[in-house]
């Protein structure tokens, strides 16, 4: 009989392992953590993502203890390394609003952890790169990232050394010139679809510099449709600025722009998910399984 890696909870077992830890964000809190599409709720958060920021909140702490065990052994101070959670999933499942609320409530536990949020999206190769490879309708893809950049990036913060990390703009679809700085927190949180894939023999990946990992789950029908309902949001919104990308949906006839759209999804983003990002689901530390209306409605814990 095969044995299961993970133990599963239902959202009200999962949510019993709060145990007393307080609610620290309130309602308006909230708005800038939200992405678009993603009703997020104070009754989510503190059934959902206050257990998961308790467990994290001790793995940090066992961390650091174990970091001040090998530093007694050496004679010298312990060292301060970042812990880094890695954060995975789909396009359009929700991994930043999960990134920005575990950011968030981490930084308010007492010990006021200081808490770094990085996404991978920096590293994607600069437009015109991707265009001189030929591979722009691969963006998002393995093969559309600076992925000795990025590697070398999570060497240095785990040497515990200061890091710059590209920006991504999503209103002019590419890198900017702009950078990140990671000067020695206490956490890193890496959010992007493909960062738990594993390491080619004999060469590093973004995966292997991960203390704790999540995959942010849902059934493919249900991302294809919150992918499209995004979309057309972003369209009456983000998109209606003329320096936008994607300013010419405005223009166009909706029924045109819905028609690209489902287009990009069928031919790159399910292809992304089901070649590339889904089979990386078992290799998280964490899943979390989220339902149609995006609420969590169970939680898969790895046992080692």
């Amino acid at each position: 009989m095969a044995i299961d890696p993970y133990l599963r909870f239902d959202r009200a077992a999962w949510s019993e392992l709060r145990a007393a830890t307080p609610m620290t964000l309130i309602d308006s809190d909230l708005d800038g953590l939200r992405a678009i599409g993603d009703p997020l709720t104070l009754d989510e958060v503190e059934h959902t993502y206050l257990p998961l920021s308790r467990l994290l909140n001790l793995h940090v702490a066992a961390r650091q203890a174990l970091h001040a065990v090998t530093a007694t052994f050496l004679r010298s101070e312990a060292p301060r390394v970042p812990y880094v959670i890695g954060i995975a999933g789909s396009v359009a499942v929700g991994k930043s609003t999960t990134a920005r609320v575990l950011a968030a409530l981490l930084r308010r536990w007492p010990a006021h952890p200081a808490v770094d949020l990085v996404t991978t999206d920096g590293f994607l190769l600069p437009n015109r790169e991707l265009e001189k490879r030929g591979v722009m309708h691969r963006k998002g893809f393995p093969d559309s990232y600076d992925l000795k950049a990025l590697v070398g990036f999570l060497g240095a913060i785990k040497a515990g050394a200061r890091a710059t990390a590209p920006v991504y703009s999503h209103l002019r679809y590419d890198v900017t010139d702009e950078v990140i700085v990671v000067d020695g927190p206490d956490i890193v949180i890496v959010e992007g679809v493909n960062v738990l894939q594993a390491s080619a023999p004999s060469r590093p990946f973004v995966s292997d510099f991960f203390d704790f990992s999540i995959y942010v789950d849902a059934p493919e029908p249900v991302i294809r449709r919150w992918f499209l309902e995004r979309f057309a949001k972003l369209r009456e919104t983000a998109f209606q600025d003329p320096a936008s990308y994607f300013h010419k949906y405005v223009e166009m006839p909706v029924e045109d722009a819905l028609a690209f759209a489902q287009q990009v999804w069928e031919k790159i983003n399910a292809v992304n998910l089901r070649e590339n990002i889904a089979p990386t689901r078992d290799r998280a530390s964490l899943v979390l399984e989220k339902g149609a209306d995006h609420a969590i409605r169970g939680v898969a814990l790895r046992r080692i």
